[in-house]
């Protein structure tokens, strides 16, 4: 395949004045997989993968991320030795006051996810805390006491069986996948940032921004020499500590609909039924939980016709697994960090620095003083 003929393709700037998504072509789509299957590759790798040059592979990223209809994100699963816990928050808003929450929590650094969805709860969250008092904290102090907000509801996950970054367009053949593949080690279990220090943390900041800025560039940016950056990043690889991922606007992507399922299954019976969910093409998610639902599950479709297909699919495979509820993502807020507009387009990423306190400590000080007073 040629790069003048993925050139002449039809434009990614799409159908202008039908209010319409913009569409992408193939090599958009081609280009966007790559990057989900090795996010860190040259230019020139990616390029061979694609059957272009380096130069038009990078043309067509930037004007992909320009128009905000792709763009890359960068976090850590864990600081320290222990991982963080996962939540999954529902909020409650009153009449009215919906988006104005979801405008003050939009930069939390806590939260990976916030959706607005449909059903029986307003929001839904997907948080990270590096313990169960700073998730108290958050519930109780950050997100409780603000206006509009008229309950919450909280699970944490007993663990997540996989997540987006996983997910894959799978627009590539075989012979370009190991192309990509062929430079990669094996994966290392997931550890996390292993005790960083005050370096580790601003270079990890950095590469929340693109992950993929020279080394050069980021030493520049730290103050420090480019052999120190690439130290740092080669011991951050080797230990798998940052999960790097590509997305693509959702309405874009051919799978427009995003539904989120909470089941209810037998404990003995529960890690086997999710360890073929993640198999499933649709999972972008499933997570073991806490609470009266065992299993979470998103997933995204091709139409809203096929959200009862999959359930009844869900049904006749798994006949053990009882849907209690599903809910519908109307607008997806935020995503691994970042923010997006209505059709799924990408406005800026908001780091995800989970161990950082809430900002509460006043309304938590005052309760404990309250708590200490003998009646």
């Amino acid at each position: 395949m040629s790069s003048s003929t993925h050139e002449s393709a039809v434009p990614s700037e799409g159908l202008l004045g039908t209010g319409q998504p913009a569409l992408l072509d193939e090599l958009d789509y081609l280009l966007i997989t790559a990057l989900q299957t090795s996010p860190r590759a040259e230019w020139a790798q990616i390029g061979k993968a694609l059957g272009v040059d380096a130069s038009t592979a990078a043309r067509r990223w930037n004007r992909l991320t320009e128009a905000g209809n792709a763009w890359l994100s960068c976090y850590t699963v864990a600081v320290g030795p222990v991982a963080p816990i996962i939540a999954f928050i529902e909020v409650d808003c009153a009449a009215g006051a919906l988006h104005e929450v979801a405008a003050e929590i939009a930069d939390d650094p806590h939260l990976i996810s916030i959706e607005h969805v449909t059903g029986a709860r307003d929001l839904l969250l997907t948080a990270a805390f590096p313990d169960l008092a700073m998730l108290a904290r958050y519930v109780g102090f950050r997100l409780g006491r603000l206006p509009g907000v008229s309950a919450t509801r909280s699970q944490t996950a007993t663990a997540v069986h996989t997540e987006g970054s996983r997910w894959r367009l799978d627009r590539l053949a075989p012979d370009s996948q190991d192309v990509l593949a062929k430079d990669r080690g094996p994966a290392a279990p997931r550890r996390g940032l292993a005790a960083p220090d005050a370096l580790d943390t601003r270079l990890y900041l950095l590469l929340s921004e693109d992950f993929r800025q020279p080394a050069a560039r980021l030493a520049e940016r730290l103050g420090v020499s480019p052999t120190t950056v690439r130290r740092r990043l080669d011991r951050m690889h080797r230990q798998d500590a940052l999960i790097y991922r590509c997305e693509v606007a959702r309405p874009l992507s051919g799978w427009p609909i995003s539904v989120t399922f909470w089941g209810v299954a037998p404990a003995g019976e529960a890690a086997r039924i999710a360890s073929q969910l993640i198999r499933m093409r649709e999972t972008r998610l499933c997570a073991s939980l806490t609470g009266p639902h065992n299993l979470l599950l998103t997933v995204w479709l091709r139409s809203a016709e096929d959200i009862g297909a999959f359930e009844a699919r869900l049904t006749d495979r798994f006949p053990e697994l009882a849907v209690m509820d599903r809910a519908v993502a109307l607008w997806q807020l935020k995503i691994a960090g970042h923010l997006l507009d209505p059709r799924g387009r990408h406005i800026r990423g908001v780091p995800v620095t989970f161990w950082e306190e809430p900002g509460a400590e006043r309304a938590e000080d005052a309760l404990l003083e309250r708590l200490r007073v003998a009646r």
